[in-house]
């Protein structure tokens, strides 16, 4: 017990008064739980100082109590921690901080008991924007009739308790109240009329108390909405129960917070498609933020909560059509011109309408034109910027717009004004500029430049940008319609980021994912990886920024690749597939461990294997030229790769400046095959630390693996077995309880994380405990012995979908394999032979059973909706492929 001597102030004279904390919870051997609070007798934040909390069992449940000792009028904000042996924290309760205020009608040495329970992440899904500001937004106001630590009853009779109940309830209708009702009579024996009425707290909190005899206890009660009209809706699940210590016979007052009214979970549906592929009468070539606004108002029409887009930040690296892949990034802050709809600038555009019809007419093609469509947008803004500037950049809107984003505005203008005098993003290649500073940026922006203009003509674009877009997310708000954005898991390695804050990315290295559903390769997206150590210095800055300026548009989004910030596929800068990675962080095999179990050839291992036969199998005749070229033969029938074409790049550069008719086969077998050599290793080595490996993905599979001895076969198979499904589970949890709750509290949308590929044991534990909502396709179980998902048994914390953009549609994977079709059929019930199309009674029967699936969300890409009607089924079902996660060179181009 915490010492009332310790308490600043406190009387000798005065008796304290004894608050309890009580909390269920069930935690692993070594661990503990502890409360830290605001005051320094709950440790003024630092755990260290916190009050440890003691384990009773009472029945089945575990339960950590503890005391402390303060003065009456006592307040203070707390939260409960789980600690190790050493109170280093290892996980805290999501949601907001609990508020504690001791009412002053609590006199000196009586006795407080909080009755608390762990807040999940499940527990702030209704504070999130998508629910408080849009699903549960009220037309009407809810008036606060009992102010927080206010005590309606005194504790006037002996041997009574007063008991203070508290519940959330943050869906409720107008004219509606909260009751609790339970066994007692003064719990009104059950019927809701005599029940205890609670009165509203504000921040969606209900509160009441009431005097017990003690002869009540154990109470067995539940909360419930009660209308004027008459209409009743008992929480559901069973009873709630509240007992007391008989041995606690000074006990007073007990406050029993009972987290949230227990509903029917609610569930919705939306549509994803991407920003470019929407088409409308009113836009130029492509999908315009504007147009958002009647895809709302189909989605209201149609019965959906939710639209969801792909990322929408500018991607302007190349200057070509490769910028139409939205997941790199130029600028993790700037939108995308592409979606500017330049009829709105003001009065000017009318000069320019011929031109503007002009290009409509001309871009209104089947597929987006991503060059032309950017060349006509920039070439009529130009011409509108050089009438309007003055005006617009003396405005009090821009100037506000500009103060709130001028951090990273600044640094996008520059970097677009260097990028076009250099012809080029790549900012090694800028000279005195290719590293970044503070001085050089207010030259390159200084108002005395002669390109200051240019400079103004993109803060210009990002002006109107933000206008539009602003417009269209406060119309969604407005019509009950989230907007869902999308978080990229990386940024481009010619970016403003990378410029800007070269320290926070490991430049050597390149993003991807290992082998799995959507590529047996393994994918490459060339992204750098994070350089978490040097982020987590200032809290993760740079993302709490990213999050936060997302939260000016969105009240959803879609984490990309949420196992990355479990752990990373990294690769080296110069690979150019994905299959020849390791996970970072990782602990690696050190050479000891090998040793010991018999391992000591790591030349043999790490090195490319390759034999003669291998390349007379696989060049035929030409495999003596190939060897010329590319191999040396360092002793009889083993070869290796000369060092000037020893990686995937090298390689590939050495093919491109082949003259064709040299070449005595397709360029790209040769290719692969070159590849398959390089990759042919069971372990590959840490560049940083020669006595550290780490197991190839897929390690049985290579001619390497295969000419080992037995006894090398198994020590291998159970070190990669370790590696990859063992070893790192506590690392990578800890890594993303580090990370992923920064994201969580740097806004407030719901987020929700997209968990497909090689999934490790500890992600959706975590994902559950902070109350992330998963992703799952149907074609892409998450179950290792499913080869379909069953919606009807999926997670309420879900996503569900028939596909997703990275995938065929519905239409095209049904069309496109006539066993697998039949395959389908059977794990539904129907042992008819399943029709070669995907007719709309088949397309009605997929959805549905996604609409009635448990998961909190079922979303439909916009192409899978279509599919319901015949008429919409015209065009091949190829066509309307988002992306195609083989091909790194995919031209994003869909258009409805």
């Amino acid at each position: 017990m915490v010492n009332l001597g310790s308490i600043s102030g406190a009387g000798k004279s005065m008796k304290p008064i004894h608050v309890s904390f009580r909390l269920p919870y069930n935690t692993h051997w070594g661990q503990s739980l502890l409360v830290c609070g605001s005051e320094p007798v709950l440790g003024s934040w630092d755990a260290k100082k916190g009050l440890l909390l003691s384990p009773v069992h009472e029945g089945g449940e575990l339960i950590w109590r503890g005391t402390i000792t303060v003065r009456s009028g006592f307040c203070c904000e707390y939260s409960y921690y789980v600690v190790d042996g050493e109170k280093k924290i290892l996980r805290w309760e999501m949601g907001k901080k609990r508020k504690l205020v001791l009412p002053d009608l609590i006199k000196d040495g009586e006795h407080v008991q909080l009755y608390d329970l762990w807040q999940t992440g499940d527990d702030s899904l209704p504070f999130r924007s998508a629910f408080k500001d849009v699903i549960f937004n009220r037309s009407w106001t809810l008036e606060v009739e009992k102010p927080l630590g206010v005590i309606q009853n005194k504790l006037d009779q002996e041997d009574s308790i007063l008991v203070q109940f508290k519940i959330c309830c943050p869906n409720i209708d107008e004219n509606t109240s909260v009751y609790v009702i339970g066994s007692t009579t003064k719990l009104g024996k059950w019927k809701v009329q005599d029940g205890l009425k609670l009165g509203y707290a504000g921040g969606s909190i209900w509160e009441a108390d009431c005097v017990f005899p003690r002869a009540d206890f154990p109470l067995k009660y539940k909360y419930c909405k009660y209308g004027k009209t008459g209409k009743f809706s008992l929480e559901t699940g069973s009873y709630r129960n509240l007992a007391i210590d008989s041995s606690s016979i000074q006990l007073g007052y007990i406050f029993v917070s009972d987290g949230m009214l227990r509903e029917m979970p609610w569930r919705g549906a939306g549509v994803a498609i991407p920003m470019f592929s929407v088409r409308a009468e009113a836009d130029l070539g492509v999908g315009e933020f504007l147009d958002l606004k009647l895809l709302v108002d189909w989605a209201v029409d149609s019965g959906f909560h939710l639209v969801q887009l792909l990322p929408i930040n500018d991607t302007s690296v190349h200057g070509m059509w490769w910028d139409s892949y939205p997941y790199s990034s130029l600028s993790v802050f700037a939108l995308h011109p592409l979606y500017l709809r330049v009829k709105l600038f003001q009065i000017y555009a009318r000069c320019y309408q011929q031109e503007i019809q002009k290009a409509q007419d001309s871009l209104d093609g089947k597929d987006v034109d991503y060059e032309a469509t950017m060349a006509a947008k920039l070439s009529i803004a130009k011409k509108v910027f050089a009438l309007e500037k003055d005006m617009i950049m003396n405005s009090s809107s821009f100037q506000k717009f500009f103060s709130e984003n001028e951090e990273w505005l600044k640094p996008y203008a520059a970097f677009c004004f260097l990028r076009d005098f250099f012809e080029t993003s790549d900012h090694s290649q800028w000279g005195r500029f290719s590293h970044y500073s503070k001085d050089k940026l207010e030259k390159i922006v200084s108002r005395d430049s002669l390109h200051y203009d240019i400079i103004c003509f993109h803060y210009y674009i990002q002006y109107h940008l933000h206008l539009q877009l602003s417009e269209a997310a406060e119309y969604a708000r407005k019509k009950g319609v989230i907007l869902k954005g999308d978080l990229p898991i990386g940024v481009d390695r010619n970016s403003v980021d990378t410029w800007v804050y070269p320290n926070l990315f490991r430049m050597n290295t390149s993003t991807g994912a290992p082998p799995d559903y959507f590529d047996k390769n393994g994918q490459n997206w060339g992204f750098p990886t994070y350089n978490w150590e040097e982020m987590s210095k200032d809290n993760y800055a740079w993302w709490r920024a990213r999050l936060t300026q997302m939260a000016k548009y969105f009240t959803a989004y879609r984490i990309d690749h949420i196992l990355g910030f479990f752990r990373i596929w990294e690769l080296p800068e110069h690979a150019m597939t994905g299959l020849v990675g390791k996970f970072r962080p990782s602990i690696p095999l050190s050479q000891e461990e090998l040793e010991r179990e018999g391992i000591w050839d790591f030349n043999r291992l790490s090195r490319p294997y390759i034999r003669r036969e291998f390349l007379q199998d696989n060049f035929g005749p030409s495999w003596a030229f190939i060897v010329s070229v590319f191999l040396n033969e360092y002793q009889k029938d083993c070869f290796e790769f000369k060092e000037d074409f020893n990686t995937e790049k090298k390689i590939a550069a050495k093919l491109k400046s082949f003259d064709a008719k040299s070449l005595l086969d397709d360029e790209g077998k040769i290719r692969r095959n070159l590849f398959d050599l390089l990759q042919n290793i069971v372990l590959i080595k840490d560049p940083e630390d020669a006595r550290k490996f780490y197991p190839r993905f897929n390690l049985e599979d290579t001619s390497s693996f295969k000419d080992l001895d037995d006894h090398s076969k198994n020590v291998l198979r159970r070190f990669y077995y370790d590696y990859y499904f063992h070893r790192q589970e506590d690392l990578w949890r800890k890594n993303a309880l580090r990370t992923l709750p920064v994201l969580l509290n740097s806004s407030d949308m719901l987020a929700c994380g997209e968990d497909l590929g090689l999934i490790p044991s500890c992600v959706h534990p975590v994902m559950q405990e902070l109350g992330l909502i998963g992703l799952r396709i149907q074609r892409m179980p998450s179950e290792p012995d499913l080869e379909f998902g069953i919606p009807s048994q999926y997670d309420y914390m879900t996503v569900c979908a028939p596909s997703c953009h990275d995938c065929s549609t519905l239409r095209a994977w049904w069309e496109e394999d006539e066993e697998r079709r039949q395959r389908f059929f059977k794990s539904v019930g129907c042992n008819d032979l399943p029709p070669s199309r995907c007719v709309p009674d088949i397309a009605h029967f997929i959805l549905r059973q996604h609409v009635e699936a448990p998961s909190m969300w079922a979303i439909f890409p916009m192409q899978d909706l279509l599919a319901l009607k015949e008429e919409y089924m015209t065009r091949p079902a190829a066509e309307e492929t988002i992306n195609d996660p083989t091909n790194p060179k995919h031209y994003w181009r869909y258009r409805m």
